[in-house]
């Protein structure tokens, strides 16, 4: 059974999603807002968050922006009744693992969330977890999900370290953007594969952050990307 907490100040959507994440066998808490949210968060470490965007006191996008710059890797899913790509690109960026667009379907809201999950138990029941994956500079700790490069460690959501592990056991392989967001997701909900673009942009700057000269990730016009594998 997995704690879910769930920040929304619809009433009634509470009630319904918690309604059928119980039925799933889950745990739910509650939060009002952002603000409260990120006061559960902190006291009782749920294992998903799935937070609401367009809220009193602390917004969804804000309350994701801090706890990933608190290095909390805690999987979060972003609702929200703005569909527009710029809107979703944004949740991305700011470390969400998942958005999904009102109004949803509570099958899907819960599929999401399986996957999710599923990907954690993985991590954490797999006999060969701890054992590092490297490709040049890049080192990769499957189990605790940490991510150095050049020895330096980089914070990264569960997302965008299946992206990097994708890269990473096929070096100088082409990667369609289709395939990398199946890899990265975990499952084959039907968004727009240009938020591949989105998860590439946001590893980039982070891994620019530690060598201002990075270009390992590279573009491959109409085919999409690949982690080059010539040098370290």
């Amino acid at each position: 059974m997995a704690r879910l907490l769930l920040i929304e100040d619809d009433a009634a959507l509470v009630d319904v999603l918690s309604l059928a994440f119980e039925d799933a066998g889950h745990a739910v808490l509650r939060a009002h807002d952002g603000v409260e949210g990120l006061g559960r968060i902190e006291r009782d470490a749920p294992d998903l968050v799935i937070s609401d965007v367009n809220m009193p006191r602390l917004d969804g996008f804000t309350l994701c922006r801090r706890l990933r710059e608190a290095r909390n890797l805690v999987p979060i899913i972003l609702l929200t009744s703005r569909d527009a790509e710029i809107d979703q690109a944004l949740g991305l960026e700011l470390g969400a693992d998942d958005y999904v667009v009102k109004p949803f379907s509570t099958r899907i809201l819960l599929a999401r969330v399986n996957v999710l999950l599923r990907r954690q138990e993985i991590r954490a029941g797999t006999p060969n977890a701890r054992r590092v994956v490297a490709v040049g500079a890049l080192e990769l700790d499957p189990e605790r999900l940490e991510v150095r490069y050049r020895g330096t460690p980089i914070t990264v959501t569960l997302t965008e370290f299946r992206l990097l592990e994708a890269f990473a056991a096929r070096p100088g392989v082409v990667f369609s953007r289709e395939r990398l967001l199946e890899l990265a997701r975990g499952d084959e909900s039907s968004v727009d594969v240009r938020l591949v673009d989105t998860y590439v942009r946001r590893l980039r700057r982070k891994l620019e952050a530690v060598d201002p000269a990075f270009e390992r990730i590279e573009t491959v016009i109409g085919a999409g990307y690949r982690w080059r594998d010539r040098g370290a």
